[in-house]
């Protein structure tokens, strides 16, 4: 699918700083299990930084976030010249706080229902919905550069997030 937009900013970037960013300091490269890693990193992210945030701020960053990560994965596939390679993990990474959208400390509901395995749930639903890419998700993959790079990682994530909510409220209901 044909989405013509350049980041040009993030070509200037040095190459090196990008291939970094793109790759989480080169993990991505150098992992069996890249997009696991990725998401393990992204939600450790989650939890330091977007876990206390309030509704506005959360959204906020997660805009900031996913602009500069389309950016980056953008200029890095072009490094690479790849479209969406395995080695950049950015992707995964920024995409796991939309799987707890709304459930961070300010929501009840996730400590009534048990916390962690809330978390974990999250974690698993985030990854069977990336490698699956079920229900069109796959074609958000065919967006050219780094929208399409991100957008099939979001959109997974948000999936979860959707089921990860219902299956809380099936839990304290």
């Amino acid at each position: 699918m044909k989405l013509t937009h350049t980041f040009f900013w993030a070509r200037l970037l040095p190459k090196q700083l990008v291939l970094n960013l793109a790759t989480l300091g080169n993990v991505g490269s150098k992992s069996k299990m890249p997009g696991t890693i990725g998401t393990i990193l992204g939600f450790f992210f989650y939890a330091i930084t977007f876990h206390y945030f309030s509704p506005f701020a959360y959204t906020f960053a997660l805009c900031i976030i996913t602009y500069l990560a389309a950016a980056i994965c953008d200029a890095a596939e072009k490094h690479m010249m790849q479209k969406d390679p395995s080695a950049i993990i950015l992707d995964e990474f920024v995409a796991v706080p939309f799987v707890f959208l709304g459930l961070n400390a300010f929501n009840p509901n996730v400590l009534a229902a048990g916390g962690w395995p809330i978390y974990l749930t999250g974690i698993l639903l985030f990854r069977f919905f990336d490698i699956l890419k079920p229900i069109g998700i796959r074609n958000l993959e065919r967006i050219e550069g780094g929208i399409g790079c991100v957008l099939d990682d979001v959109v997974s994530a948000l999936a979860s997030c959707i089921l990860l909510h219902i299956l809380i409220l099936n839990m304290i209901g």
